[in-house]
C-alpha cells in the first residue's frame, strides 16, 4: 500500500484512527515499539519538545534520554513521514485490530 497517494486529509485522517486504534488496544508493546510510537507521534504533530523537570531522579533521567534518542532518530523524517511510519507500525504491531481494507 503506498500512502504517498493519499491526500493530507485523508492521511490524517488514518494517523488519527492508528493513534485512537494504539491508544485503546490491550496489547502491550515491546518497550522499543512504544518509544518509536511516541517519537512518530510527536515529530507528526510537530510537537518535538521533550519537558524534563529540574532535578530528575535517576529514572526519569533514563527515560528522558530513551525519549531523546527516539526523537533524534526520526528528525530526519518529514511530518508526513512521521505518520506515514506511525501507521504502517501500528498495522504491523496491532494486525487484525487495524486492518485497512
Amino acid at each position: 500500500m503506498d500512502f504517498n497517494d493519499y491526500s493530507d486529509i485523508a492521511l490524517e485522517d488514518l494517523f488519527q484512527l492508528a493513534y485512537k486504534k494504539v491508544s485503546e488496544t490491550k496489547k502491550k508493546f515491546p518497550q522499543d515499539v512504544l518509544l518509536y510510537f511516541y517519537a512518530y507521534y510527536k515529530h507528526a504533530k510537530d510537537d518535538s519538545e521533550l519537558n524534563a523537570s529540574q532535578n530528575p531522579i535517576d529514572e526519569e533521567r533514563l527515560i528522558s534520554a530513551f525519549k531523546a534518542n527516539a526523537m533524534f532518530q526520526v528528525k530526519k523524517f518529514s511530518e508526513r513521514e512521521s505518520k506515514i511510519n506511525y501507521i504502517k507500525l501500528a498495522m504491523k504491531y496491532l494486525g487484525d485490530e487495524f486492518k485497512l481494507k
